[in-house]
C-alpha cells in the first residue's frame, strides 16, 4: 500500500522482500494503485520465493453480490492471477457487517469465490470490537483474520491466540506504523526498549505469541531490512528481551503515576458511548513514551474515519460520573478525559486512505 511511485518502485520492494524470506503480499482495492502496480512487478522477471508468492486481497463489506463477483474478477485481472490464496473482507467493523458476511449476501460472495476456485481461503480484517471479533473467529466461517496486535496495545492479542487456536491465520495489521510509529520513534520510547529498537522488540514480541504474520509496509528495499534480520526468529522471547519488555512498562508506570489505565475495560459501557480506554491509553502513551505526535495524530482523526475508528473524543464526556465506581484504580475519569482532550487535540491531518 506504500510503494506507489512507479511499477519500478513496487518491483525493487517485491526483489527486497524475497531475500527478507517474505513470501506473502497483502494488498487491496482500495491501496489506490498498488493492486495494479503489483500486478505488473509480478509479471517481469526477478527472484521468486521457494513455493512461490502467497497472495492476499480485500473485499470492503456491503457489496451486492453482482458487484462482489465483479470485483473479485477485476482483482485477478489486476494481479494477473487465475485465484488468489486469501480473500479477506475489508474492515469488518460492524455487526451488519458480521451478518453481511455470515447469513446475508456476504456468505454468497465468498463461497461463490471458493466454489469457483477464485480464492483459496477466506478471512477478514477488523478494526471493530473485542465482542465483534470474538463472535466472526468462534463462527467458523473464516480460515484466517487480520488484526491490530501491537507491542503498546496488547488488547486484542487473546483473540489472536484464540483465532491459532483454532487453526487459523493470523496477521498484525501494521505492527509499526498504526502500533505507534514505531519506525521513527521518540527518543524516550528508544531509550525505554534499549538494548533494542522499538521496532525490533515489537515485531519479537508478537513472533513470541505465535502471530503467523507481520504487515510491514514498504515503500522501499531498505525498509525491509528489519524484516530481513528477524527471519526465522519465532522463538520464546530470551531473557534480555523479557527485561526490556518490563523495562517498558517500568518507565511507563512511573511517569504516568497514578493515573495510569490498565486497560480492564470495566468502564465500559459509558451512556455517552466515549470509548474510555482507547482515549486513555493514548494518554498512557503521550505522557509515558513521550509519544505526543503520534498520539494527536491518532486523537485528530476520531469522528473523521468512518466506522475504521472512533467515532466520539474525550470532548463528549458529561462528567456524569457512572465510570467512577467501576474502575478498579478509582480513576478520576472525566477529569483525565478532560486532560487527554487538552494534550492531543490538533489540527485534522488526511488519512493514508480515505
Amino acid at each position: 500500500m506504500r510503494a506507489l511511485g512507479s511499477v519500478e518502485q513496487m518491483h525493487e520492494v517485491l526483489q527486497a522482500a524475497v531475500l527478507a524470506g517474505i513470501n506473502h503480499l497483502e494488498t487491496a482495492p482500495a491501496y489506490g494503485p498498488a493492486e495494479e502496480f503489483l500486478g505488473q512487478a509480478l509479471q517481469r522477471e526477478g527472484r521468486q520465493p521457494d513455493g512461490g508468492w502467497v497472495i492476499t486481497s480485500k473485499l470492503l463489506p456491503g457489496l451486492s453480490l453482482s458487484e462482489g463477483k465483479y470485483q473479485l474478477l477485476k482483482i485477478l485481472e489486476r494481479l494477473g492471477c487465475r485465484k488468489i490464496d486469501n480473500l479477506a473482507i475489508h474492515g469488518l467493523n460492524r455487526p451488519e457487517h458480521l451478518a453481511w458476511a455470515l447469513q446475508g449476501v456476504g456468505k454468497d460472495l465468498l463461497d461463490w469465490a471458493q466454489e469457483e476456485g477464485h480464492a483459496a481461503q477466506v478471512g477478514f480484517s477488523s478494526h471493530g470490537s473485542q465482542d465483534l471479533i470474538a463472535a466472526a473467529i468462534s463462527s467458523g466461517h473464516f480460515q484466517f483474520c487480520s488484526l491490530h496486535l501491537h507491542l503498546l496495545d496488547p488488547q486484542r492479542l487473546p483473540l489472536a491466540l484464540r483465532a491459532l487456536k483454532q487453526g487459523m491465520g493470523t496477521l498484525a495489521i501494521s505492527p509499526a506504523d498504526k502500533g505507534g510509529r514505531l519506525q521513527a520513534p521518540s527518543p524516550t520510547l528508544t531509550r525505554d526498549c534499549a538494548p533494542f529498537s522499538p521496532l525490533q522488540l515489537a515485531y519479537r514480541f508478537l513472533l513470541a505469541q505465535g502471530i503467523s504474520t507481520l504487515s510491514v509496509g514498504a515503500a522501499k528495499a531498505s525498509d525491509l531490512t528489519l524484516a530481513a534480520a528477524l527471519q526465522s526468529s519465532g522463538s520464546p522471547l530470551t531473557s534480555e528481551e523479557q527485561s526490556s519488555l518490563r523495562q517498558l512498562a517500568d518507565h511507563r508506570r512511573e511517569r504516568v503515576g497514578a493515573d495510569l489505565c490498565g486497560q480492564c475495560q470495566a468502564c465500559l459501557p459509558c451512556p455517552n458511548d466515549v470509548p474510555i480506554p482507547a482515549l486513555l491509553r493514548l494518554r498512557n502513551l503521550a505522557i509515558g513514551h513521550d509519544m505526543t505526535p503520534f498520539c494527536q495524530e491518532r486523537y485528530s482523526l476520531i469522528g473523521r474515519a468512518g466506522h475504521w475508528w472512533e467515532s466520539r473524543d474525550a470532548n463528549a464526556c458529561q462528567h456524569c460520573g457512572d465510570c467512577l465506581p467501576r474502575c478498579p484504580h478509582q480513576l478520576k475519569i472525566p477529569d483525565l478525559l478532560a486532560d487527554t482532550h487538552s494534550r492531543l487535540q490538533a489540527a485534522p491531518r488526511r488519512r493514508l486512505w480515505s
